[in-house]
């Protein structure tokens, strides 16, 4: 998976198409990231004794990193993410539209 916690992401399908956002949480075995204020739900949660209050709580699900794509820092367009070596050894992503190192 091409996209970590932190980055900024585009969402380019779904119901939320066109909205930006940064990643809150990355979870690579699904396959999907969960990005702040995309893709919310609603959901009823029942008093816990004094820790939670009972009522509707809006929450962030998580959406399949293929309806994403990472937003490059330098040309700050949505971008293909392309793998280069670097000279000290290291892997690295890169945009590949302006061939600039994203980590």
């Amino acid at each position: 998976m091409n996209i970590r916690k932190n980055d900024t992401v585009l969402v380019i399908a779904g119901k939320d198409r066109g909205k930006k956002g940064k990643v809150r949480k990355a979870l690579p075995r699904e396959d999907k990231v969960v990005i702040e204020g995309v893709n919310m739900i609603k959901r009823h949660s029942k008093a816990r004794g004094a820790a939670r209050q009972a009522g509707i709580i809006e929450l962030e699900a998580p959406l399949n990193a293929s309806n994403v794509m990472l937003v490059c820092n330098k040309c700050n367009k949505p971008a293909r993410v392309g793998f280069r070596f670097l000279s000290d050894g290291r892997k690295a992503r890169m945009c590949r539209s302006c061939h600039e190192v994203i980590d």
